[in-house]
């Protein structure tokens, strides 16, 4: 099986393309230096050349905040850059992944939330992710929509990698306490992303890690999975105030998968402390 990644220098592109590797795949990487995703032409030509078996989508505008003030970027590349990828990988008969986001809810709801539930994105960055869930739709005929929230670990920055980092320089942080996901470990999703791509069971997918937490809750299980003394103070939205509104409840049930006879995500404590060895290990 020939499989195309782009984003493949991001975060989850990297290891999506090492556990891709790992299964023994014939993967094509592609990041943003490599392949545009608003380049047509380019994207065909290099599907034709390739005919790949599968495509997975992680290539984005991931900066929420930026893309207020940048809105014609995010759908650009978002919106406008998916239904390139969706287009040219139907040409060529491809299998298509398309990574969403938690971002495409609007945070009122009081239980999780399944995949079946209507959208309503509050922010530019979750508008452009589910238009481009929507090119998906009307332009691909095998696709799978994977919606994730919380994303971390080894290959980029995320909010793991910032409370470490933290938690060494300052005694003192203030989290937010009041807006309530799903953290997501990279290998997990990568995990079933693959489990997904061996099926021809289309769809749309919420793939987190089990449980849900608060930031704050996330941020003092760190600092006590990595025996950090820094103290974590609790703080609201209002106190913390960002460009880009984020929903205040966006915890994902996984009713897809189990529908769909897939395996059970692990929990996002048990995944935390898994990487968090890891990243010892490695030093």
């Amino acid at each position: 099986m020939k499989i195309i990644v782009t984003g493949a220098k991001g975060q989850l592109g990297t290891d999506v393309v090492l556990k891709l590797q790992e299964k023994g795949y014939t993967v094509y990487g592609y990041g943003r230096q490599d392949l545009d995703i608003t380049n047509e032409d380019q994207l065909k030509n290099i599907f034709q050349s390739i005919m790949p078996d599968v495509v997975i989508h992680t290539a984005a505008h991931t900066k929420v905040d930026l893309a207020e003030s940048e809105p014609d970027q995010a759908y650009l590349i978002n919106s406008i850059g998916t239904r390139n990828v969706a287009v040219a990988a139907e040409k060529v008969g491809a299998k298509l992944v398309y990574i969403s986001t938690d971002y495409v809810f609007d945070g009122s709801a009081k239980e999780p939330l399944h995949e079946f539930q209507s959208t309503n994105p509050i922010g530019i960055y979750g508008k452009s992710k589910l238009a481009g869930e929507h090119f998906v739709h009307d332009f691909h005929s095998k696709f799978f929509i994977v919606r994730t929230s919380w994303v971390y670990g080894k290959h980029g920055n995320n909010f793991v990698n910032t409370m470490l980092q933290l938690g060494k320089e300052m005694k003192e942080i203030s989290v937010v306490a009041d807006q309530v996901g799903c953290p997501t470990y990279t290998v997990d999703l990568a995990d079933r992303i693959i489990d997904l791509i061996q099926t021809e069971r289309y769809g749309v997918y919420h793939i987190s890690n089990a449980g849900s937490c608060s930031w704050y809750e996330f941020a003092v299980e760190i600092f006590e999975k990595a025996k950090l003394d820094a103290k974590v103070i609790p703080c609201t939205t209002k106190d913390f105030p960002r460009p880009a509104p984020r929903p205040a409840y966006s915890v994902l049930q996984h009713m897809s998968l189990k529908l769909n006879g897939f395996n059970e995500m692990p929990d996002w404590r048990k995944s935390l402390n898994i990487f968090l060895n890891r990243l010892d290990n490695a030093k």
